[in-house]
């Protein structure tokens, strides 16, 4: 049996995602990001990245497993939960590359932020990080080194921080995905609660739709999920057979859908849906291509060092054959 016990599908965090930058305000925008990013100087100020990147896997791991149990059941997935499902393995391939090249004492010398919300991790986490959210988790090779060259004419990155630029790619691009599957697997929850809810109503419900409602939020125990479940219940509702017409009408006067519209919440919901589908989409085409992709003609190409020697070696009388 699997261990659930230190999973909450129903708390969510954003998934990493920002403004579409086009390539060239990717790099202004990789100016900016250089000059406010400062590094600290105590070596103790670190973050606990290392667990975070453990806990990841196991999370989409069961999240893997519930979206198969749902599957094997036949009850409606999203197609972001298709992409999950049906590419796990590429996941997996990710998850054993980070294990295999995060050791914790090369994690150590990388330099840290000193400030932010990723205050404590290493700079070129924070590099990775920018380029994944303004990019909705796409990778592009030239992109990466248009971005990573516009860093550096403010602040030189260090050998190791080159280097370690396609593993931090893979570990923000595996955050993004837990936090997407994460939501994926708590409004999958909440449409299974709306459904039971449902089919468990009595033939007479009475005049209180409202006690009735209630009742189903405080049984979801978040209201995190509340919008997924009131959505799902909104469509079976309208369904029904008569008698749900109150049901209805409280819902569109319930303070917790914002403006008070069903047909609101709805449409919101399926956008939300969309976002979420294009962007596990591009997560698990960008770790094929990440784990595809020549990391050593990235280094020459974005390593000062290496363009310094050529350039020395040019002046010295050596020219390209």
């Amino acid at each position: 049996m699997r261990d659930r016990r230190a999973i909450d599908f129903a708390q969510f965090e954003e998934p990493i995602r920002a403004e579409l930058f086009s390539a060239e305000r990717l790099e202004q925008h990789a100016q900016t990001l250089a000059a406010a990013q400062t590094v600290t100087k105590n070596p103790a100020d670190e973050s606990a990245l290392v667990p975070r990147v453990r806990e990841n896997g196991r999370v989409l791991q069961e999240a893997h497993a519930l979206i198969g149990d749902a599957a094997r059941q036949q009850r409606a997935i999203t197609p972001a939960a298709e992409w999950l499902l049906d590419n796990f393995h590429v996941v997996e391939d990710q998850l054993r590359d980070i294990r295999e090249h995060l050791p914790a004492a090369y994690y150590r010398k990388l330099p840290k932020l000193a400030e932010g919300h990723l205050r404590g991790y290493p700079r070129v986490y924070g590099v990775a990080w920018a380029i994944v959210a303004h990019t909705d988790s796409r990778f592009d090779a030239d992109w990466l080194a248009r971005f990573v060259r516009a860093y550096q004419r403010v602040q030189p990155l260090t050998i190791g921080e080159l280097w370690a630029v396609p593993i931090s790619l893979r570990i923000v691009m595996v955050e993004n995905l837990r936090r997407l599957a994460v939501r994926i697997v708590g409004s999958q929850m909440a449409r299974q609660g709306a459904d039971k809810f449902v089919d468990e109503l009595p033939p007479e419900m009475g005049t209180r739709p409202s006690d009735l409602i209630e009742h189903a939020i405080r049984s979801l125990h978040s209201a995190a999920l509340w919008p997924a479940f009131a959505v799902q219940l909104v469509q079976r509702l309208r369904y029904q057979a008569a008698g749900t017409t109150e049901l209805l009408e409280w819902l569109n006067r319930e303070p917790a859908l914002g403006d008070g519209s069903t047909d609101a919440i709805v449409q919101s919901q399926h956008a939300s849906q969309a976002a979420a589908n294009l962007t596990v989409r591009n997560l698990i085409i960008s770790m094929r291509a990440i784990a595809a992709f020549d990391w050593r003609s990235f280094f020459e190409e974005t390593s000062l060092v290496d363009a310094a020697a050529t350039r020395r070696l040019r002046r010295d009388g050596f020219q390209d054959t």
